[in-house]
C-alpha cells in the first residue's frame, strides 16, 4: 500500500517542507520533529520522515536529553528507523556533545571546579552506565589531558589508582580532577566515593600531584566533593 499522499513530503507546499524551510528561514525556525525528519531523511509507506520524527522523539519522552542516551538499538525499535537511520541520529547526538564540550576545551586553565564542568558535563551526562573521567592539569591549571579510564554497569565502575598516576606521570601531570556519573541521577556521594576520592588524594600526594576534586554527574546536575568539605 502506498502512502498517503497527503503524508509525503515532497506534496507538502515549498515552505512548509523541512529543507526548503531551513534555508528560507534558518535552523532555529524548525521544530524538533522538523530537525529530526531532515535526519532520517525519509519515511515508509506508511508514516513520513516528520512521522517517524515525532516517534523518535516519543520514545525519549520528547525530552533531547534523553534522546541522547537512546542506543542504535534502542532506536530501532520504531517501525520505520532501520540501522542507517539509528546511526545517523546517534552520529548526530554525539556531534551534539562535542561541540558543547569543544568550548570546555578551549578554556586556558582550570583553576575551579566549575570551569571543568564544560569539559566533563558532556562526556557523561547521557550515559546510562556509570564512567569514569581524569582531566590532567599542569601547575597553572592547563587541561593537558583528558581521559576516560574505566566503565561499569548501570550502578558501579572501578578506577584503578595505579593506572590514574601512571598516566599522571606520563602527561607530567601535577594536578588532577577526578569524576564519574551516577546514571540514576542521585548525585549524592556513595561512601566507596567518598573513600576512593582519599585513596586518590593520599596516593598522589606522595608523587606530590594534588588531587583538585571529584565531581560526580547526575543528569544536568553535579556535585563537588571538595566544595562539600568531603575529600
Amino acid at each position: 500500500m502506498a502512502m498517503n499522499e497527503n503524508k509525503s513530503i515532497k506534496n507538502w507546499s515549498e515552505d512548509e517542507r523541512p529543507r526548503e524551510k531551513l534555508l528560507q528561514k534558518g535552523a532555529m525556525s524548525l521544530s524538533d520533529s522538523e530537525l529530526m525528519g531532515i535526519l532520517i531523511a525519509s519515511g515508509n509507506r506508511e508514516r513520513s520522515a516528520i512521522d517517524l520524527a515525532k516517534d523518535v522523539l516519543a520514545l525519549a519522552g520528547n525530552n533531547l536529553r534523553e534522546l541522547g542516551r537512546l542506543s542504535v538499538t534502542e532506536l530501532q525499535k520504531i517501525k520505520g528507523i532501520g540501522e542507517a537511520k539509528a546511526i545517523t541520529i546517534a552520529a548526530a547526538m554525539e556531534l551534539g556533545r562535542r561541540r558543547q564540550m569543544s568550548e570546555g576545551l578551549d578554556r586556558a586553565t582550570i583553576t575551579q571546579s566549575k570551569e571543568a564542568i564544560p569539559i566533563i558535563m558532556p562526556l557523561l551526562q547521557d550515559l546510562n552506565y556509570e564512567v569514569f573521567c581524569v582531566l590532567y592539569l599542569n601547575h597553572s591549571g592547563k587541561l593537558l589531558r583528558h581521559e576516560l579510564l574505566s566503565s561499569g554497569g548501570l550502578t558501579a565502575t572501578v578506577a584503578d589508582v595505579r593506572i590514574i598516576l601512571k598516566n599522571a606521570l606520563l602527561y607530567n601531570a601535577s594536578r588532577l580532577i577526578i569524576a564519574h556519573n551516577h546514571p540514576s541521577g542521585n548525585r549524592t556521594p556513595s561512601q566507596a566515593d567518598i573513600a576512593l576520592t582519599r585513596q586518590v588524594k593520599q596516593a598522589a600526594a606522595l608523587m606530590d600531584i594534588t588531587l583538585l576534586d571529584h565531581i560526580i554527574i547526575a543528569g544536568h546536575s553535579y556535585v563537588s566533593l571538595a566544595d562539600d568539605g568531603l575529600m
